[in-house]
């Protein structure tokens, strides 16, 4: 029996190193896996830090991929992924080669320890919803579109990095 691809979500960013080509590897690595296709991708766009606001700016994107692997098991190939890329976790919200986060799996939504989908802030983060916007503004979270949500967030605190969507394959 074939199991049934869902479309899954990913927000990536990043603010040490060559954070660019961190995102674009991290989705090779995805894209690799047998069970998981890398389907789109969003713009890059720079953005302030969150959280912890006395550090480097940050890039952020958004990936849709479809999977047949269930939500743990994305997230274990999403947490390889970032070790793979020497991401290491010292202060939530701190500086960081690469982050990826499930934001939304199809029409799943779970709540583990180390997990929960939909991603509980996504609605409140712009550097989350601009790049998501791109995929699909008609995305529904909540009840509201990714379109009607950014429309309630006020003026865009971000800047485009790299307009184009070819970037996974130049930075690789």
């Amino acid at each position: 029996m074939v199991k049934s691809k869902k479309p899954v979500f990913v927000g990536l960013g990043g603010n040490v190193g060559d954070v660019l080509s961190n995102m674009a590897k991290a989705l090779d690595v995805l894209d690799s896996e047998p069970d998981v296709e890398l389907v789109a991708v969003s713009p890059v766009y720079k953005t302030p830090p969150w959280g912890i606001t006395d550090q480097d700016w940050f890039l952020n994107a958004c990936a849709k991929f479809e999977t047949s692997l269930e939500p743990q098991a994305f997230l274990d190939k999403c947490l390889e992924a970032e070790e793979s890329l020497k991401r290491t976790r010292s202060k939530r919200w701190g500086p960081r080669t690469i982050d990826l986060d499930i934001l939304l799996f199809g029409d799943v939504m779970v709540s583990y320890e180390n997990l929960t989908i939909p991603h509980p802030r996504m609605q409140e983060r712009q550097f989350v919803l601009e790049p998501l916007a791109t995929l699909d503004d008609g995305l529904k979270i909540g009840g509201k579109s990714v379109g009607e949500l950014l429309t309630g967030l006020g003026e865009p605190a971000l800047e485009m990095e790299y307009e184009g969507t070819d970037w996974v394959a130049k930075f690789s």
